[in-house]
């Protein structure tokens, strides 16, 4: 199991070679890039790809 940032994963393989392998479209690959967000993508010991985001919590700013 290896583990790697999604932005270090496309430099690699490619935007729609990764988008192939989490099962989203190229589109949001490039729009999470664009925005900076942390997404780790685990590549498992089978050759599968899954992706995780941290990010805070809550994840959306209150009006309190």
């Amino acid at each position: 199991m290896n583990q790697i940032s999604l932005h270090d994963l496309v430099i690699q393989i490619g935007q729609a070679a990764v988008a192939r392998a989490i099962g989203v479209s190229p589109a949001a690959i490039h729009k999470a890039i664009m925005r900076n967000r942390k997404i780790t993508v685990t590549i498992n010991d089978d050759g599968s790809y899954t992706a995780h985001e941290l990010r805070p919590f809550p994840s959306q700013k209150t009006d309190a």
